[in-house]
């Protein structure tokens, strides 16, 4: 079967491409601004990718295509969607296809929650891949270990980033309603994709369906600190229920409990202890404890769990090292929340204690754009001694948000001179963090270009 595959690059539709090519079917696909990793995993497999979205790709590479999948980035007006309708050829969406033709007969492991899914996802699909049960999975995002973000295998069990956004133009649902999991984790929940969700009640309610459709021999791990989620079990829960969160929080009624040294209790009984963990913030000793109860699930001891998460060396754009450069260290990093922003500054600080700080921030996800969340930058942005943030063509006033962060913030609308700034600041020592749920105009490259003196 020959797929075309519209907005090919996005870290979703690539893994549809990649489990697509390896199921054996011809694979073909557009998308336009496209960059790394999912264009690289894209050229590695040998995936033919059209820039743009001409409706001339039909009479082209999509000629002979057999169905058309669209990804959630696309909308009516797009001409090569408008030219798959008018000429009513075959389509779906991602999540529909991997429902009907790869998850059938698997054991599902979904990852769910506003942040920290790739990195749980990746996490759960290595303790699952370090204790002998090779499963297949679809991340959000290539980890170290596998080198790639999506595989499929003969195994029973198969490990998915959740996400409850929405499915595709025709198709409103978030996309994990479609997956009907076995075992589902639900790692926070808060508000966050304003161009489709009006508030935080409109997500519960599609949080509560995903939990609709867990058997009732199935089971949920459930962030027991998240006040939205129990209001989403509170709306009806069939399935077994195990709760986590960290040790010192007394009233989350946690099953499973983490420490600040790691140790790791359920019910109350020691496990273990996480430790030599590379990945750093304690927001990440949750996902990990999250991965942990879910891997449990599927009988893979907590022991053993444990060598799997010491063995584990990290994911692209989750703080990744980039390189150290004239004694400047350059990070990249996905936080598009501030949330997000927030946790992954304070688990850097808490490395590397007093060390300057720089923050580069690309507010470029929908809410950021939208400007929602802009009241909450200045907190989030706490632990930066400063901050360099690119404005681009947002509407509103990125500065004026910033405002009480006073000198230590400043906005740039050009990308150069954002690079200038940073290097012309940079001593060593510095800490640079590059944040941004998209390409950033290739400035982590640049910027260590710069600091190099070789650009």
């Amino acid at each position: 079967m020959h797929l075309h595959i519209l907005g090919i690059c996005g870290t979703f539709m690539g893994g549809i491409a990649a489990i697509a090519r390896q199921a054996g079917h011809t694979v073909t696909g557009c998308d336009a601004n496209v960059y790394p990793p999912m264009s690289t995993q894209l050229q590695t497999l040998g995936i033919a990718l059209t820039e743009g979205y001409a409706a001339a790709q039909l009479d082209g590479v999509a000629k002979d295509a057999d169905v058309f999948v669209i990804g959630n980035a696309i909308s009516r007006g797009n001409p090569l969607l408008e030219a798959i309708l008018d000429a009513g050829r075959p389509y779906t969406s991602g999540p529909q296809w991997l429902a009907e033709t790869v998850l059938p007969g698997k054991w599902v492991l979904a990852v769910a929650g506003t942040h920290g899914k790739t990195t749980a996802t990746a996490l759960l699909a290595w303790i699952l891949e370090h204790g002998g049960l090779q499963p297949g999975f679809l991340i959000g995002g290539v980890a170290d270990d596998f080198g790639v973000s999506a595989r499929l295998t003969d195994s029973a069990f198969f490990v998915i980033e959740a996400d409850e956004y929405d499915t595709a133009f025709c198709d409103k649902r978030s996309k994990f309603v479609h997956y009907r999991p076995r075992t589902a984790i639900l790692n926070n929940l808060e508000y966050d994709h304003a161009d489709i969700f009006p508030d935080l009640a409109a997500i519960e309610t599609q949080f509560h369906h995903l939990v609709r459709t867990i058997p009732h021999q199935g089971r949920l791990i459930v962030n027991g600190g998240e006040e939205s989620l129990r209001r989403v079990l509170a709306r009806g829960c069939w399935s077994e229920v195990e709760r986590f969160g960290f040790a010192a929080v007394a009233d989350t009624g946690s099953d499973w409990t983490i420490a600040v040294d790691g140790t790791i209790k359920l019910g109350g009984a020691p496990q273990g202890v996480l430790e030599r963990f590379a990945l750093i913030g304690r927001h990440n000793q949750l996902n990990a404890l999250a991965a942990i109860g879910a891997a449990r699930h599927v009988g893979v001891p907590v022991l053993h769990a444990l060598a799997a998460l010491v063995a584990f060396r990290g994911i692209k754009r989750r703080l990744e090292l980039l390189g150290t450069v004239n004694g400047v260290t350059v990070y990249d990093d996905f936080a598009h929340h501030p949330t997000a922003i927030a946790t992954t500054l304070d688990g850097l600080r808490r490395v590397v204690g007093a060390a300057r700080i720089f923050a580069v921030l690309e507010p470029r996800s929908n809410t950021m754009k939208l400007g929602t969340m802009k009241a909450q930058l200045p907190a989030s942005l706490a632990a930066a001694d400063r901050v360099f943030c690119y404005a681009g063509n947002l509407g509103w006033d990125v500065a004026a948000a910033l405002g009480p962060l006073g000198a230590r913030a400043e906005v740039h609308n050009d990308l150069n001179a954002l690079i200038d700034a940073i290097v012309r600041e940079a001593t060593p020592g510095d800490q640079i963090v590059v944040m941004s749920n998209g390409g950033f105009g290739g400035i982590q490259n640049k910027l260590l270009a710069r600091l190099a003196g070789t650009a």
